[in-house]
């Protein structure tokens, strides 16, 4: 069920820098221009109100408290942007302010044939200055198995749980088949320790080396992963032509990619839905146009008070910022009657806001904003607030 599918309209407000967005339920927002960056992929804030922005190019920059750039940070993995490739995600550890620890994905080439690649995660100590910083003690704890040629579908977000484990979304690369291939760990969530060690609590673990990383399979190319306040996994997650999936993480539970999907094939060929076979979990809400999901963050500020508990994912085909509530009720993700007393939250579009620029990420700052990083070269990093805010 999708609500609130009408174009949004903005219009300039009285600042060069600022403007009015309108949702397609008529929530009036203020959009204020912070900084610029050349094809920026994620973001994140640090204990202190500054903030850290990767560029798919490589550049990892410090931002101050405003969100002006205040300089780059050094010794970053080496990449080569290449498709939809280079430097991906970065998170800081829960008690960075004491231990300095971050987390950061990124696309490496294979060093005997740069037509393979694959994403890998390392676990740096980031020492800052006023000015930027540097990564030291870089250790690679994790890596897609195995390169394959291609240079889509990565995923590689990042997200801490509230035990401490790290989960990582891992695409499929455009195979299709290895979403359902336990000998590689493409078209999974992982989770593993912060040392890159694996939790033998694992869903499959004893199974091999790579099996015991995944707690999920079935997924296609996600790209955005968070936790909510009752400290659930969600995954938001590129569909074929058609069918982009927002998916509450279930251990163990398979997504059905390429076996099923609420989408069909870029050829044309169709792929049987959910419905058709229940063995597979079902999305909490699919889209049909689709959205082209990229950033998924879980409110739970002051500002937008009527929003604590709403999804907010960022839209690149879409050019929207999208937002998400839920309701519970009885229902089985997998398509069966449900039990006495079960019940599962499903998920309905709520609101879209637009101002014809491609999302990349979104966040929720100190201050209780929105902030928005803009897609492609000369993206715009917006802090969304409510109108009546600024009156």
């Amino acid at each position: 069920m999708l609500i609130g599918c009408a174009s949004a309209e903005h219009h300039e407000a009285a600042t060069p820098q600022s403007m009015n967005v309108t949702g397609t339920q008529g929530t009036e927002l203020v959009a204020t221009s912070l900084e610029t960056f050349d094809s920026a992929w994620a973001m994140t804030f640090l204990p202190d109100g500054r903030a850290l922005v990767s560029e798919k190019d490589g550049n990892l920059w410090l931002l101050d408290a405003s969100g002006k750039k205040l300089g780059e940070i050094s010794n970053v993995p080496a990449v080569t942007a290449m498709g939809q490739g280079g430097l991906g995600d970065i998170i800081i550890h829960p008690d960075f302010a004491s231990n300095g620890t971050v987390f950061l994905s990124y696309v490496e080439r294979d060093a005997n044939d740069n037509d393979l690649s694959g994403a890998a995660v390392e676990r740096a100590t980031l020492t800052l200055t006023e000015t930027g910083g540097a990564l030291e003690s870089r250790d690679v704890i994790w890596r897609q198995t195995p390169k394959v040629k291609g240079n889509g579908h990565y995923g590689h977000r990042l997200a801490i749980a509230p035990d401490g484990h790290l989960f990582i979304s891992s695409g499929e690369r455009q195979k299709f088949t290895p979403a359902q291939n336990m000998a590689m760990n493409l078209g999974k969530v992982i989770r593993i320790n912060q040392d890159g060690s694996v939790p033998e609590d694992n869903p499959f673990y004893g199974n091999g080396a790579v099996a015991d990383q995944v707690w999920t399979l079935g997924h296609r190319n996600p790209l955005g992963l968070a936790f909510d306040g009752k400290d659930q996994l969600w995954v938001v997650e590129m569909g074929p032509k058609g069918g982009d999936e927002l998916n509450l993480i279930v251990r163990s539970e398979n997504y059905g990619y390429p076996e099923v999907s609420e989408g069909d094939h870029y050829s044309g060929k169709p792929i049987p839905t959910h419905e058709s076979n229940p063995i597979f979990e079902d999305p909490a809400i699919a889209w049909n146009p689709v959205i082209s999901p990229a950033g998924l963050v879980f409110y739970d500020g002051d500002m937008f008070s009527d929003w604590q508990g709403n999804a907010f994912i960022g839209g690149l085909s879409s050019q929207a910022l999208i937002r998400v509530s839920f309701e519970t009720q009885p229902t089985d993700n997998l398509g069966q009657p449900p039990s006495s007393g079960q019940t599962e939250p499903v998920a309905v579009e709520a609101e879209r806001y637009e101002w014809g620029k491609r999302i990349r990420e979104v966040e929720q700052g100190p201050d209780g904003a929105l902030y928005v990083l803009e897609d492609k070269e000369g993206g715009r990093l917006i802090r969304l607030t409510p109108a009546s805010a600024s009156e």
